[in-house]
């Protein structure tokens, strides 16, 4: 296997592991948490304001120095949960496969600590299963799996982007333009793990505009899912292109009022068949 932490920076996502400077972002230069600072400013959902707060805000009750250790070590295995999605989705960590955290750490140049609780939070997102005294491995699913999986995430969002285009404001509606664009951004640097974070965040704005904090936590948890075990070609730019660009046409559909266009350039980005 190729040396993740290479790998990962060439998805954008370098991790530095220094208690002066703290966790730097890779050539993107994105710091985890900017999309939940972003949505403060449309009705910021609870998921993301404590998300936020969590990423970027050291935690109180202890001495400064100690809160500071805690506070990288927090960004730093967020960092690496999310090099871990990307490597998961390009092929390098293959599901039945079990993998240590010593020598994921040492691929990304780390200590092992952030790699185990990486590893947690992907177990709490049922993403891979813990192996005691060994590591994890990623989940196995079958095909079924995703497809009731991507059936249940439509359920939930192409309704409600019908309901946010007849109620947003023409101004929430155009803050997601920037979002969607990051994304094809990195769809044409072939940044596989810019693309996904960027997707993840423009899908949580919207979704955040219905007002309702458990829709987002759960169709996240969903698309966590799918995106993990999906179609082996995301991988290629061109296919991220095109997938990318439809988080555009899904905005200039939605600014038009045109909430059945919307519908069904959402149900084709989910993979879903369109009435």
């Amino acid at each position: 296997m190729a040396k993740l932490g290479l790998v990962a920076a060439g998805l954008g996502v370098t991790l530095v592991p220094t208690l002066a400077a703290g966790v730097t972002c890779g050539a993107a230069g994105r710091p985890v948490g900017r999309a939940a600072g972003r949505a403060a400013s449309s009705g910021e959902t609870a998921v993301a304001h404590n998300e936020r707060v969590h990423q970027d805000q050291p935690p109180q009750g202890a001495p400064s120095s100690i809160r500071s250790l805690k506070f990288v070590q927090d960004r730093l295995s967020l960092q690496v949960a999310r090099a871990l999605r990307a490597a998961v989705v390009s092929g390098e960590l293959q599901p039945g496969v079990v993998y240590s955290a010593p020598s994921l750490a040492a691929d990304f140049g780390v200590s092992a600590t952030p790699v185990r609780e990486a590893m947690l939070v992907l177990a709490r997102e049922g993403l891979v299963e813990i192996v005691r005294n060994k590591g994890f491995r990623i989940t196995e699913t079958t095909e079924r799996d995703l497809a009731d999986w991507s059936e249940v995430r439509a359920l939930l969002e192409v309704p409600t982007v019908a309901r946010v285009t007849a109620r947003a404001t023409p101004e929430q509606l155009a803050a997601l333009r920037p979002l969607a664009e990051q994304g094809v951004a990195a769809a044409e640097q072939g940044d596989l793990a810019g693309y996904l974070a960027a997707d993840g965040e423009f899908h949580a704005a919207l979704l955040a505009l219905a007002g309702n904090a458990r829709l987002v936590e759960t169709v996240a948890d969903l698309a966590n899912r799918t995106r993990l075990h999906g179609p082996a070609g995301l991988d290629r730019t061109g296919d991220l292109r095109a997938v990318a660009a439809q988080h555009l046409e899904l905005v200039e559909l939605m600014l038009a009022g045109d909430a059945a266009g919307a519908q069904r350039c959402l149900a084709r980005h989910l993979g879903q068949p369109v009435d």
